[in-house]
């Protein structure tokens, strides 16, 4: 039996794992979560490869995720310059919801009461106040009398001088080995104080608990002979636990980015090159974009509230999954959301306990899902769907067809505003894009999705229900640096372009089919932000700037008569993909079911309204909407002509 790259993604209602072996043949799995302990969920899929030779084993977790929003990380002391402590809480001064004055951020990592003042300062033209003896002394102090987990060091430019960072580091190390000292030097060494602080607060704050699971599922590979997990990076790479475990911040898209890999390359198979993607699971749906043919990695943004400015495969997360629970607000309006019935009960049509009315079991009353469509051990119960949907029928006066109808179409209209988000927003036209949804639920909502969006083409990719597992199982380990630059492109000639690449690649292990490439965040003049610009070989600032200009023109509408400068330089080395194989095999694994009026008769081509049932998800095809089996072992939908 050949060697087989395994990918593990815990979702909140399943854990999928797919096998993907040396010729690129595909074997999926699919259990039920284990929400109090992932690694719990992560074995026991791993365990049904009893008998197989792994050679390696990607994992896509949303621990880092869920302690932001829990809230459950660890307690950080941060050291910033004296005079400049209440960086946190000052933030951007803006506010949470423009409209909205009742709303508010949520409160900073780190209290008042756990700040301390380094008396230093260095400015961009050198050191302003040296940072003696006595200052280190005192900070060592007040940091020990605090007792935290770990220690956050954020103090002004260190970008460009890291002198008095690597000092406090190297006191508070010798005072207190036990205790992990983190700076923003090395965690991000770029311009902006507060994203600098905020993201290495967040990497303190996040690097104990992930070490610790990371530790536990180490532990429970090894015992059934498999390796050691490589973690899928929120910028769609894939890292050693090793170094994961020391990146905890980079973890905090781990779980989604694993979708937009897998999704990148089915579509690339298909033969398409931009689209709109939606992976719709139990608890919630994320959207992201693929421009020519690779996910969109941006610089970075807010994770449960707390920004981590690390770069991050683009994917937007909003509350409206298969478990999504159907409400009636105080107004008497139906409302769907944002509390989710998640693994444990799961949906009332589960039969696991639940009580609730959810996404899942509209489906399930409408008929769009049957009990083929299950796996992982999980049972339908089509009768207690009804119940449930029916107690939000009566309340409401109406027929439970017409609740469940009504719940599927405000679940799909929060993921449609959620997909404009981010394609109107980059100057990317829906209507030009092809749809690509996956997830157990991707499918059954992508006619909906596609109609409010005026898209015509819809792309379902093989292996759907299972496609982060596959994003997991084929993703290259990506190794990166970040350096400042802080220069005018106008000043950056070729060679010192050179010495740029060079810097940021200082230090940063490949081996052999590795492929190398640098990224510069650039911006006019005294603009508040920046966008990603591949640097390429032999080049000038002059080419650099007029590359960023078309950027520019083509995400924001217009372009300005400034002066164009580069902020930082990213080195990225990949190495080589795991290969996979996107065909129909000579098994469908799917079957379809029509309206009873139509006599039932398949054929190759499907008319909506029609059901397909794919292996781990459900194909709903819409009125209006025709699907044929697509070579790459996919489905491709398309609209009718008004």
């Amino acid at each position: 039996m050949s060697a087989r790259s395994v990918g593990v993604d815990v979702g909140g209602t399943f854990t999928d794992l797919v096998s993907v072996d040396a010729t690129g043949s595909v074997t999926t799995h699919k259990l039920p979560s284990t929400p109090h302990d992932q690694s719990e969920g992560v074995a026991a899929t791993l365990a049904l490869l009893a008998g197989a030779t792994v050679s390696r084993f990607v994992h896509g977790t949303t621990v880092a995720t869920n302690m932001l929003l829990e809230r459950a990380g660890a307690r950080v002391a941060l050291v910033a310059t004296e005079g400049f402590t209440d960086v946190l809480h000052l933030a951007r001064q803006d506010r949470a919801s423009l409209y909205d004055l009742s709303r508010h951020h949520p409160a900073p990592l780190v209290p008042r009461a756990d700040t301390v003042g380094a008396p230093e300062r260095i400015t961009p033209d050198g050191i302003h106040r040296a940072l003696d003896d006595v200052g280190v002394a005192r900070v060592v102090d007040e940091v020990r009398a605090l007792a935290p987990d770990v220690v956050a060091i954020a103090l002004l430019h260190a970008y460009a001088d890291d002198r008095h960072e690597r000092r406090l580091a190297e006191a508070l190390r010798a005072v207190l080995p036990e205790v992990d000292v983190v700076l923003a030097s090395e965690v991000f060494p770029e311009i902006r104080e507060y994203e600098r602080t905020a993201t290495t607060v967040a990497e303190g704050y996040l690097r104990p608990g992930v070490a610790r699971y990371l530790e536990r599922l180490t532990a429970r590979a090894e015992a059934l002979g498999v390796p050691a997990p490589g973690v899928m990076t929120s910028g769609g790479g894939m890292r050693s636990v090793r170094d994961a475990a020391h990146g905890a911040a980079s973890l905090a898209l781990s779980g989604p980015a694993g979708g937009i890999v897998g999704a990148a390359a089915a579509l690339r198979a298909a033969g398409f090159a931009t689209a709109l993607t939606v992976d719709i699971g139990g608890t919630s749906a994320d959207v992201g974009l693929i421009l020519e043919g690779e996910p969109l990695v941006e610089p970075g943004g807010r994770v449960a509230g707390v920004p981590i400015a690390l770069p991050r495969v683009l994917v937007e997360t909003v509350s409206a999954g298969g478990g999504s629970i159907g409400w009636i607000d105080d107004g008497g309006a139906l409302r769907v959301g944002p509390r989710s019935a998640g693994a444990v009960p799961g949906p009332a049509a589960f039969g696991r306990g639940g009580a609730q009315p959810t996404v899942t079991d509209a489906h399930v009353v409408l008929g769009h899902i049957t009990a083929a469509a299950l796996s992982g051990g999980i049972t339908l119960d089509v009768g207690a769907a009804e119940r449930v949907i029916r107690v939000l029928a009566d309340k409401l006066a109406t027929s439970p067809e017409r609740v469940a109808r009504a719940m599927i179409d405000i679940a799909d209209a929060a993921v449609a505003r959620a997909l404009r988000r981010v394609s109107v927003e980059r100057g990317v036209d829906p209507r030009d894009c092809v749809l690509v949804p996956f997830g157990g639920g991707g499918p059954l909502h992508c006619c909906g999705l596609a109609d409010q969006l005026g898209m015509r083409t819809i792309f379902v990719p093989p292996h759907a229900g299972v496609l982060s597992a596959l994003g997991l199982a084929i993703t290259a380990e990506r190794r990166e640096r970040m350096t400042s630059v802080l220069a005018r492109t106008e000043r950056l000639d070729v060679a010192t372009l050179a010495h740029e690449r060079a810097r940021a690649a200082h230090g940063v292990a490949s081996g052999e089919g590795w492929q190398r490439r640098w990224v510069a965040r650039v911006r006019y003049v005294g603009q508040g932000h920046e966008l990603d610009v591949p640097v390429l070989e032999h080049e000038d600032g002059a080419a650099l700037a007029a590359r960023f200009t078309a950027l520019h023109a083509q995400r924001n509408g217009f372009t300005l008569a400034a002066p164009v400068e580069v902020i930082g330089l990213r080195h990225v080395a990949s190495g080589p993909p795991h290969p996979v194989r996107f065909e129909r095999s000579g098994e469908s694994g799917w079957s379809a079911s029509r309206p009873v009026d139509d006599g039932g008769r398949i054929d190759a081509r499907l008319d909506g309204p029609a059901v397909v049932t794919l292996p781990g998800a459900t194909l709903r095809v819409a009125s209006a909407w025709s699907a044929v089996p697509h070579p790459t072992g996919g489905w491709l939908l398309e609209r009718e002509s008004a």
